[in-house]
């Protein structure tokens, strides 16, 4: 099945939508025939993405702060009226982290548990009402590799990206009756921001970029790996290049694993 031929008409809600992977995804399921509701916190950058989408006409803004999870409900109700429905919801907001477990202040851990975890589930509970009801639905959640193994300096990022893993294969068990469906994406290294704008231990921003993230796979290329597993409804989709292979090591070799992490460089 061809990309337009699936999203053509199909309603998609993407959060993280301002930049890196979820702008390229915006782009790229607008291309395909999609109406996108882009959201992040702040409305200039999405309105910039929605400008460099090919069509404009199918394109539509809502600012949304994940950690602001008072706001979700009302937010999602808007949402729905903005699209007249939903038929993915796209969950790629989030923060990383890069500082070694002694020196990561606590009030860290919280905030990126609290955007990446939590956000993301109080989001997906407003919405799931809304697919039960239609009797159908996908949620696309943008984790990581980190999300099924672990490496230093990212104590925090991981337990949240893992704790996503956990949360959603339940839902997808829960609600398979219900027609709705999980897609779990699993980015290795993605030329994006995401390492500038890391937590440190003391809460403060990485400010440069990882050397591996910045050879990594390009956002369009992520992108185009995501719509392609979203619309083939997979479970799970590790995205990158010799990276990926942690993911196979993990289930059959992981002790071997864990000595290669242990000697690793990381940043």
């Amino acid at each position: 099945m061809s990309l337009t031929h699936y999203y053509t008409g199909k309603k998609v809600w993407i959060t993280g939508a301002s930049s890196g992977i979820g702008a390229a995804l915006s782009r790229t399921l607008v291309d395909a025939g999609a109406e996108v509701l882009l959201s992040a916190r702040t409305e200039d950058k999405l309105q910039e993405v929605a400008k460099s989408c090919a069509d404009v006409s199918k394109i539509k803004v809502l600012t949304l702060d994940l950690a602001d999870t008072d706001s979700h409900s009302a937010k999602t109700k808007t949402a729905i009226e903005m699209m007249g429905h939903i038929d993915i919801m796209v969950h790629n907001g989030g923060i990383s982290q890069r500082s070694l477990v002694k020196d990561t202040a606590l009030e860290v851990d919280r905030r990126v548990m609290e955007i990446d975890y939590f956000g993301t589930v109080s989001l997906t509970k407003c919405l799931l009402p809304h697919f039960i009801e239609r009797k159908g639905g996908s949620f696309a959640v943008v984790t990581s590799l980190m999300g099924i193994f672990s490496s230093p300096m990212r104590s925090g990022y991981c337990g949240a990206k893992h704790a996503l893993h956990g949360f959603f294969d339940a839902l997808r068990a829960e609600h398979h009756s219900d027609n709705i469906g999980v897609t779990i994406l699993c980015p290795g290294f993605i030329r994006t921001d995401i390492s500038k704008n890391a937590l440190v231990g003391d809460g403060k921003k990485q400010g440069s970029m990882d050397e591996a993230t910045g050879k990594g796979l390009s956002p369009e290329q992520c992108a185009l790996a995501m719509a392609k597993a979203i619309s083939k409804n997979k479970a799970q989709a590790l995205i990158g290049r010799k990276e990926i292979l942690g993911a196979y090591l993990h289930r059959f070799a992981p002790a071997l694993l864990r000595r290669m992490m242990r000697k690793v460089k990381v940043t």
